[in-house]
């Protein structure tokens, strides 16, 4: 009777099992942490007894729940502007007007977490779970204070950059300016779970994100169809409506994501020990900082490219922005391919230089890489013979349909390029080079796309057709520096971390 109660006892007072993701990099020895100076041999062999196979099943494993969260994203975006856009084309372009400022002004805190993500990886790799942890602690306060901050500042000045971004009727004004301020409201909730995202990446979980990703999502359409169509006794708030749904469906992923990382299986884990709230580590946040910092550049100068080549395009009329913005939306769904795979390039590459292997980070990066582009093959040739079935989906607008349509051929010629440059910056990003990444998008998306879209479109004539011509140009370019930058295998010791602490 006593052995039982006393193996009762073990039993309840036995640390809890972890839930860990297991690599082949898991069963490999560790190599040298501190890092070579000289760059990883391209043409390094698998090591011995390692089969390319279960490196494709590692990247397989961290991408495919990715792949299922970021396509239901972008998919619920699309059924968004598909519920909106039967109100008109004034709608579609009133969401539309909003998404350039949302984006610059949640910069700050999503590309910070490039860094988180990148740390959590390394610590991972290098089998430190109390210092993932106190990353995931101190981005998550980070991200706090920045998400309060800048949601305020886009509460008070949702009118002025609506009007910045080229609103041109009143009604289209008024309806874009209350869509974007109840986006900044929610700002506060998708900078937590933000932080909380990317950590689990970093271990290589991305099931839970997944999940609470997913939940969010049909939450969100659900609330769709009561809110900007006034069913079932809700309100008919039309496109405010459309952006309450969003920010219900980010709540309810903030919560869920929250409880998920408090679990005491989780690897990851989110603890605030006594006296550790709000006390902020210089150590952690200085090297988050070295990778986030360039990232954040890098967003900016993105957004503010996009901007000028969104705002040169707004002056085109109501229904050529309308045509565009349907055209990116779907462009963007296109982009889960290239972000799923990077995802798993990031975390793979991080973990594998957290444990001293570059040559394992450069063998990971590459497979991630062959599947990327086999991928956007088939994504290609369905866009290019659906574009006129997908774009009736939105509008039964005559006049965009034939637009788009060809510019939805020019999405189908850009995939390989596109998925490419995707998923080898974010191994980029992994080993922490997000200089060059920085440098490469201040080059081409704030400068040769706006530049050569507005000489198309002026000088030329070639109306939205001329800004489509420039935005292939600019991700034909970018591939072809980071894939220049990649083959060198300088990126592998780009970035060493400091301990932190305890």
């Amino acid at each position: 009777m006593d052995e039982k109660k006393d193996q009762n006892v073990q039993e309840q007072s036995a640390p809890p099992k972890v839930r860990k993701i297991h690599t082949t990099l898991d069963d490999l020895p560790a190599g040298d942490t501190a890092f070579a100076t000289k760059a990883v041999d391209t043409k390094a062999p698998l090591p011995e007894g390692v089969a390319s196979g279960a490196l494709y099943n590692d990247v397989v494993r961290i991408a495919w729940p990715a792949f299922v969260e970021l396509m239901l994203m972008q998919l619920t975006s699309m059924a968004d502007l598909m519920m909106v856009g039967r109100l008109g084309p004034w709608a579609i372009t009133a969401v539309g007007l909003t998404t350039q400022p949302k984006f610059l002004l949640s910069t700050a805190f999503i590309a910070l977490n490039v860094g988180t993500m990148a740390m959590v990886g390394r610590y991972r790799g290098a089998n430190q779970q109390e210092k993932a942890k106190s990353v995931l602690r101190q981005a998550f306060m980070l991200n706090g204070v920045l998400g309060l901050f800048f949601a305020i500042i886009g509460v008070l000045f949702s009118r002025q950059l609506v009007t910045f971004m080229g609103a041109q009727e009143e009604h289209v004004l008024v309806a874009g300016t209350q869509y974007l301020q109840i986006q900044m409201v929610g700002m506060f909730t998708v900078s937590l779970t933000t932080s909380i995202t990317n950590s689990l990446r970093g271990s290589g979980d991305s099931k839970t994100a997944m999940f609470y990703n997913t939940t969010a999502n049909v939450v969100n359409v659900c609330f769709n169809y009561l809110l900007i169509y006034g069913k079932f006794g809700f309100p008919r708030m039309e496109v405010a409506g459309a952006s309450l749904a969003t920010v219900i469906g980010q709540a309810t992923a903030m919560c869920i994501a929250i409880w998920a990382v408090r679990r005491k299986s989780q690897y990851v884990r989110l603890e605030f020990p006594k006296g550790s709230f709000l006390r902020f580590d210089k150590g952690i946040i200085t090297n988050i900082a070295k990778i986030g910092v360039p990232s954040m550049a890098e967003q900016v100068a993105m957004r503010v490219g996009v901007i000028i080549f969104s705002k040169t395009i707004a002056s085109l009329g109501t229904v050529a922005y309308a045509t565009h913005q349907v055209c990116m939306n779907i462009q963007a769904l296109t982009f889960m391919n290239g972000q799923a795979f990077a995802t798993s390039a990031t975390s793979l590459v991080a973990q594998s230089l957290g444990k001293g292997r570059p040559d394992m980070a450069l063998h990971y990066s590459r497979r991630t890489q062959r599947i990327g582009m086999a991928t956007s093959i088939v994504i290609a040739v369905f866009v290019f013979f659906c574009n006129k079935f997908v774009l009736g989906l939105y509008t039964d607008d005559a006049t965009i349909i034939a637009t788009g349509a060809s510019l939805l051929q020019m999405i189908a010629f850009i995939q390989p390029f596109q998925a490419s440059q995707f998923i080898l910056a974010g191994a980029l990003r992994g080993a922490g080079d997000t200089r060059y990444t920085a440098m490469v998008t201040m080059l081409t998306v704030m400068l040769v796309r706006p530049g050569l879209a507005l000489l198309l479109i002026h000088a030329f004539h070639l109306d939205l057709h001329g800004a489509w011509y420039a935005l292939v140009a600019d991700q034909i370019l970018r591939a072809m520096l980071i894939v220049f930058r990649y083959r060198t295998g300088k990126w592998t010791t780009s970035f060493k971390h400091a301990p932190a602490k305890e």
